[in-house]
């Protein structure tokens, strides 16, 4: 592993522990050339995906930018990082699981719509107005109304 600070191409694991509820390995590391430390992080990657984007480009899976479109969601909400990174991971996984590398982006979009709908309606009509390209509040109030439960007249 190549050293973020000086380059060097020689670094040492001091620890290594499980991370993200043991989807993830976190390693703590040292390089001697230096003296930096830093942290990696090592999954399990069952094949790599490609993304192919609604105007028909293709381009590799990037969790990292899953991950802080997730996050930007998530903002200023009662989500705990745990909670969050077990939803990335589950999301990912489910990708992987799926049988086909070449996944579309809308597929990916709703999949993480309904999992931001189970643990948070904040952050699911946050990520949906984004995802579904909301022009005026109208677009918006018409989304939050569904997602209310039907009002029953009392007689």
């Amino acid at each position: 592993m190549r050293c973020p600070f000086c380059q060097n191409v020689d670094t040492q694991v001091k620890d290594s522990r499980p991370a993200e509820d043991h989807v993830a390995i976190r390693r703590r590391r040292f390089c001697p050339a230096c003296g930096g430390r830093f942290t990696t992080y090592e999954r399990v990657q069952l094949r790599d995906l490609t993304v192919i984007k609604s105007n028909g480009r293709r381009e590799d899976f990037d969790r990292d930018k899953l991950e802080r479109s997730i996050r930007i969601a998530l903002q200023k909400r009662p989500v705990e990082p745990d909670r969050r990174d077990q939803m990335i991971s589950g999301i990912v996984r489910r990708l992987e699981s799926m049988g086909d590398t070449d996944i579309s982006s809308k597929t990916i979009g709703e999949i993480v719509m309904e999992s931001l709908a189970r643990i948070d309606t904040v952050a699911y009509v946050r990520f949906a107005s984004v995802y579904k390209n909301f022009q005026a509040a109208d677009d918006f109030d018409k989304f939050v109304s569904e997602l209310r439960p039907p009002v029953t007249p009392e007689e």
